[in-house]
This record gives C-alpha cells, structure tokens and sequence, in this order.
C-alpha cells in the first residue's frame, strides 16, 4: 500500500508542478526576475492536461485499492493530503487566464 501512497504524491506533486508552471512565470515577471528563459515553461504548459490527467488516475488508484483491501480508514487522510494537491492544480489550470490577468493588472 505504501507504494500506491508514494505514486499518488508524486502524481500530485507533479501536478502541482504543471499547475505552477503556467502562473509561475507572469509571478517572476511580476517580481522582476524575467527572462528569455521563462519561455521553458511553455513547452510544460502544452502538457499540462496529459499530465493532470495521470495524477489523477495515480490519486484515484491508491483510493480504490485502499476501499478493497478495507485500509480506507487508516489511509484517508494520507490519501485525503494527495488528492486535494491534485484538485488545486486542476483548479489553478482551469482558472489560469484569471490569475494570470490578476497578476497584470497588478503590474
């Protein structure tokens, strides 16, 4: 069980990662640290749903299985942890244009 645990906070570790990736660079901007080399983060940006979409088969496994082997009670809280990391990234992949022009009129 530990090892489908492991596989859900990479999943939504990564997820955050590509969730940031798409907001990270209009903050950097914004804090006067840009750069022709924030253009790195577009080629992660042209992945982020593919990579969105694993995180969350990897986060919905390790529920599934933890409800048939009958872990689900001692687990819900780690499993609780890693899927609210991965529904912030969707939130913040979905709302990335609003933030984004938050952050210019903020400029």
């Amino acid at each position: 069980m530990r090892r489908y645990l492991g596989l859900s906070y990479v999943g939504s570790t990564s997820a955050l990662g590509v969730a940031f990736c798409c907001v990270l660079p209009m903050v950097m901007t914004l804090l006067g640290m840009g750069g022709s080399w924030l253009a790195v983060f577009g080629k992660v940006a042209g992945v982020s749903y593919h990579v969105l979409a694993v995180s969350t088969v990897l986060v919905v496994a390790p529920w599934l299985v933890a409800h048939r082997r009958g872990a689900l009670a001692r687990l819900r809280w780690w499993l609780a942890g890693s899927t609210a990391m991965t529904v912030l990234a969707w939130v913040m992949v979905l709302t990335e244009s609003r933030i984004n022009d938050y952050l210019i009129r903020q400029m």
